[in-house]
């Protein structure tokens, strides 16, 4: 029996895992790292500790699961989108990544709309220019550090670094490429007018291939340290959430998905390449050939319900370690023991600035509508509705481009939680289902792996094979008025916070710079 491998390289872990050629799951093993945070809306890893957790949890795979090398008929890479990954002339990593959620670089933002006009940007991208996109990290770095900038061979993605240490081969393919606002998206192929806009040499970006085509193969020095088979086939892969949506089955229009990882994301299939003009949503390449996909971002989703169980979760964790249980399960309990809409407690999920649909990394998170009647249940669930609200900006957006959405497909940590995925079935009015395979952008990776070696004849009939529903759940008519209520509030509540927010970022740079 043959398997594929799938690896994804996250923002707070690896996460590899081993599956049958119909889909199951054989073995998985994962591996954290560190996020440093050096300044506040700054966020930088190393590079160095993905490959160790990379090489770490093949190791694992390859002992639990207690098969030959030789039996992975192909690995598939999926990561976390837009880091910005330097390398000089002998493959050197010339300083920590700067990832997707640093908020550094909203001057070259400004800057490259002055320059190149925010319009010209959209029609040669797809996308406007962000703090997020890879590009105006790149900026940054010339600007600020322009010894490293000299000494630049090569610029890749996270995932595609580690296809650099697999196979020794400089590539990457159109789905996280379309996340670096280099990407003509449209004609999937780098965008010589934007590059030549920002000055950015054509020789430092690597190949672009489709997600399923074979990129490379694992090289002897890779296989001596991972325990892989030498030759070992690599596929292109996709960017997390590309890659994440091949594994729920989001090949075709209609079914919408919903994940909530450390970022929270609205994923939507189009046989066309679809714009919003104000750029509120992202307009990517597919992990599958001739598609593209709609795509709307929260910032901190799970990510918000991480902060709150780290600053005021030790109960949780501490009975939650006593149990033998995760203390998102608990907070799960208690969330559920607060009534639909939390008695007018509102969250506004701006923890890390926002990107849909207010484009805006000065934004902060905010609790409004605190009373004495309010306990840490209400502040868990209107974390949870806070999210649910802000994927929801979303697909209103979407629905305003004339898109199909059937129903919504729950993905990421925080749809392990019924209650959350209740949640948002009576915020969307929408039924909300999920899959059997929970193992998100490593599954996605492995079938684009299967694909691109033979085992399964297109993307769509990997999904028909391998992708099963798991269960579903339908929105309680009773609490959809409710919620259609406070959203209309929670969509007011930016707007009149706005002006607040800003200053308050302007206060504290004032503080640092003494």
């Amino acid at each position: 029996m043959g398997f594929l491998l799938g690896i994804d390289v996250g923002t707070s872990g690896v996460k590899t895992c081993l599956f049958r050629m119909d889909g199951s799951l054989q073995a998985a093993a994962s591996a954290d790292y560190p996020l440093l945070q050096p300044k506040p809306g700054w966020a930088e890893q190393h590079p160095e500790d993905w490959w160790r957790a990379v090489k770490h949890t093949i190791q694992d795979i390859i002992r639990k699961a207690g098969i030959r090398p030789a039996d992975i008929a192909g690995i598939g890479l999926s990561g976390q989108m837009h880091g910005l990954v330097l390398l000089d002339r002998s493959g050197n990593v010339l300083r920590p990544a700067i990832i997707w959620c640093d908020q550094r670089t909203q001057a070259e933002v400004e800057w490259m709309e002055e320059k190149i006009g925010r319009d010209a940007i959209i029609r040669m991208t797809a996308n406007p220019p962000l703090p997020n996109f890879t590009a105006t990290k790149l900026l940054w770095v010339r600007e600020h550090e322009p010894q490293v900038y000299e000494n630049i061979a090569k610029v890749l993605l996270p995932k595609d670094y580690i296809r650099y240490k697999l196979t020794g081969e400089w590539a990457t393919e159109v789905s996280d490429a379309s996340g670096t606002l280099l990407l003509d998206v449209a004609h999937r192929q780098w965008s010589r007018d934007m590059l030549r806009h920002l000055d950015i040499r054509p020789e430092w970006l690597p190949a672009v291939y489709e997600s399923h085509e074979i990129s490379g193969r694992v090289s002897a020095g890779a296989a001596q340290e991972t325990g892989l088979a030498q030759g070992t086939p690599v596929a292109g892969g996709g960017g997390d959430q590309a890659a994440g949506a091949v594994g729920n089955g989001i090949v075709r229009t209609g079914i919408v998905s919903g994940t909530i990882g450390t970022s929270g994301v609205v994923f939507a299939c189009t046989d066309k390449i679809v714009t919003d003009p104000k750029g509120r949503l992202h307009s990517f390449c597919h992990a599958v050939p001739g598609k593209w996909h709609v795509m709307g971002v929260t910032q901190a989703a799970g990510g918000s319900l991480q902060w709150f169980r780290n600053q005021f979760g030790d109960v949780e964790r501490s009975a939650a370690s006593f149990l033998q249980k995760d203390p998102y399960e608990l907070f799960s309990e208690e969330a559920e023991h607060a009534p639909v809409g939390s008695e007018g407690l509102l969250f506004l999920p701006y923890l890390m600035g926002e990107r849909t649909p207010h484009l805006d990394p000065f934004a902060k998170g905010a609790f409004v509508g605190i009373t004495a009647r309010h306990a840490k249940n209400h502040f868990i669930r209107a974390v949870m509705e806070g999210v649910a609200y802000s994927l929801l900006d979303s697909i209103e957006l979407m629905k305003a481009l004339d898109m199909d959405i059937s129903h919504v497909r729950a993905s990421g940590g925080g749809a392990r939680s019924r209650v959350w995925r209740q949640i948002m079935a009576d915020i969307f009015n929408r039924e909300v289902d999920t899959v059997e395979a929970n193992e998100g952008p490593a599954f996605g990776a492995a079938l684009l792996a299967g694909v691109g070696t033979g085992v399964y004849g297109s993307v769509e009939e990997a999904c028909e094979a391998a992708v099963r529903t798991a269960d579903r759940l339908l929105p309680v008519a009773a609490h959809v008025p409710v919620y259609q209520k406070y959203y209309a509030v929670y969509r007011r509540l930016y707007g009149d916070l706005r002006e607040s927010m800003h200053l308050l970022h302007k206060l504290v740079e004032e503080g640092e710079q003494g």
